[in-house]
């Protein structure tokens, strides 16, 4: 596929996206989110890919937020801004995509991660930060809120009181401090930074990746359901999973005090 803002390369069962605009710390213009859209759809549509990484060009920048420019313009023209339209047609969409993905994404942090940038990398399944990279809710520097997701993610991963701290200060939460948190997975010295992701993809890429893209959808659900449904969820879920190649060839490997051989599906 051919995109004209991020990066789309298959390694066999990996995919990495890689926003491309470093010019502006790869901040999110319109364009940028609809192709981010695209491109984790042709992941999941894709039956060879099996784990994605998503990261940033550059050593400065993951994503930097929201692309001001097109605010600017809008500022200029009417005075004011309007801005729930882009969220529902554009980022929102772009993060729901994320989460409904049946495959493990891994944010790969190289450096600033703001704004909606934050949200972006809050929205991956594992997040593997340098520990000279920070996160951080600045919408308040612009009188602003945080949005696309961040305000449905940030309770669940550190609790109210302290993304409340978050959101309210926009402070600059660096690698160390955000794996105590955490609000991330892992935080490296940035020269180790891709042996970390290395060794995550790999794991990743021969884990079940049927039973993988079902927890995931079932942990979705867990955030705002009950007892009751979640365990009517794991009941059907691992009904399906039971019939799975993968499943027959884990207990069958156990039985036999072998590895694994898993192939997603």
């Amino acid at each position: 596929m051919h995109f004209n803002h991020l990066l789309y390369e298959l390694n066999g069962p990996v995919c990495t996206i890689t926003l491309n605009r470093p010019e502006v710390y790869n901040a999110l213009s319109p364009e940028l989110i609809r192709e981010i859209g695209l491109a984790i759809k042709a992941a999941g549509d894709d039956e060879t890919v099996r784990v994605v990484v998503l990261t940033g060009a550059g050593d400065k920048a993951f994503c930097s937020g929201a692309d001001l420019k097109e605010g600017v313009n809008q500022l200029q023209d009417s005075g004011s801004l309007s801005l729930g339209e882009s969220l529902r047609t554009g980022y929102n969409p772009m993060i729901k995509a994320i989460r409904s993905l049946p495959k493990p994404v891994i944010a790969r942090v190289n450096g600033v991660a703001a704004g909606a940038g934050c949200s972006l990398a809050l929205a991956c399944d594992v997040i593997i930060a340098a520990e000279e990279a920070y996160l951080s809710q600045i919408f308040i520097n612009i009188g602003l809120m945080p949005d696309a997701g961040s305000t449905f993610f940030l309770p669940r991963l550190v609790g109210p009181l302290k993304a409340f701290e978050l959101c309210s200060t926009g402070r600059r939460v660096y690698g160390k401090e955000a794996a105590a948190l955490g609000l991330v997975s892992r935080a490296v010295p940035a020269a180790e930074l891709d042996q970390a992701v290395t060794e995550a993809v790999a794991y990743y890429a021969s884990a079940p990746t049927l039973a993988i893209g079902s927890m995931k959808e079932v942990l979705n659900q867990s955030l705002y359901s009950d007892l009751d449904h979640m365990l009517e969820e794991e009941a059907g879920y691992q009904d399906v999973l039971g019939r799975s190649n993968d499943a027959a060839e884990g207990i069958m490997a156990f039985l036999s005090k072998r590895k694994a051989v898993f192939k997603g599906k």
